[in-house]
């Protein structure tokens, strides 16, 4: 963005007599198109040259999804400040202030409610700005939430992971978020109530090992990375080439471990067709029965009339 920064920009300031924002423009990370930033928010953050699916905040998520773009959220409870006293190269509750600063909000996830095409549903979408979009304890608390409502509303459940895995600052309390995570959704799902993944890039680490690949149905934004470890380290451990994609949603829909790759102008409809089929999975009218049509009586064939040139006389037996 040199060129703009340097060329463009002070001649666009010098026109209008006044400074531009920054963040007037945004290269795609795929294809490298400079978009306008209301361009690319008119389409949900999808590249409008090459159809790359950026990363979208939780907010934009729940409008996209929610019907009337309404999303009432629940109030999640305030965060556990550094109990383990973890400090890297920085204090992990300066990392929290950090990301609360920059987002807005307690942690990384956000779980509101309401209606998807007429469906009710509890939607969970976390937050990869905040610290990758790592779960912690916080974070865990937030989909047994999420699961206790859905139950309570009689409604469908439907999470929307983007992270990197556990959080390392909070150790085996983090760990323990998946098993936490495993029992909420189960114990929902005994419910008889459809519980939904929304596979966003990235999902990878502990919540692919836990909650994320438990769902009645999986659905995925194209190019989306889905995996455990990375790439890398997978290749260093078997010391062999991967194929050309691994861990790319369009390869696990290939090998079966996704249901469907759903554009993102498309997951509305999607979902609340399904959510339709799975929640209300009687007819939508009433079943005529038909009566079987009455059977017509066969009747016997005719004898053959006397004279008839076509009977044949029968044989007189030889002396």
């Amino acid at each position: 963005m040199n060129w703009l920064t340097n060329a463009v920009l002070p001649k666009i300031q010098a026109l209008v007599g006044r400074e531009m924002p920054e963040n007037l423009w945004h290269k795609c990370p795929a294809c490298g198109q400079m978009i306008f930033h209301a361009d690319l928010a008119a389409n949900h953050r999808v590249c409008s040259e090459c159809d790359h699916h950026m990363r979208l905040p939780p907010m934009e998520r729940l409008k996209l999804l929610f019907d009337g773009n309404v999303v009432e959220p629940i109030e999640l409870g305030k965060p556990t400040i550094d109990p383990l006293k973890f400090r890297d190269r920085k204090r992990y509750s300066d990392r929290l202030r950090d990301a609360q600063s920059k987002t807005g909000r307690n942690d990384a996830i956000v779980v509101a409610h309401g209606t998807i095409e007429g469906n009710a549903a509890v939607i969970a979408a976390f937050d990869f700005d905040f610290m990758g979009g790592s779960m912690g304890s916080s974070v865990g608390e937030g989909l047994v939430r999420a699961a206790k409502l859905a139950e309570t509303q009689d409604a469908a459940l439907i999470i929307v992971p983007s992270s990197g895995g556990a959080r390392m600052q909070e150790g085996i309390l983090s760990l323990m978020q998946m098993p936490r995570s495993v029992a909420a959704v189960e114990r929902f799902k005994e419910k008889g109530r459809p519980f939904v993944v929304l596979l966003t890039d990235p999902t990878t680490g502990g919540v692919t090992a836990s909650f994320a690949m438990l769902g009645d149905l999986h659905i995925s934004e194209p190019g989306a990375i889905i995996g455990f470890a990375g790439q890398r380290v997978i290749q260093e451990t078997i010391r062999e080439q991967l194929p050309e994609g691994f861990q790319k949603a369009e390869y696990l829909l290939e090998h079966g471990m996704v249901d469907a790759v759903v554009h993102r102008h498309k997951l509305k409809e999607t979902l609340g067709r399904l959510l339709g089929l799975l929640m209300h999975p009687e007819p939508k009218a009433d079943v005529v029965k038909l009566e079987p049509a009455a059977e017509k009586p066969v009747s016997p064939p005719a004898a053959p009339a006397k004279g008839d040139s076509q009977t044949e006389a029968p044989e007189k037996p030889k002396a």
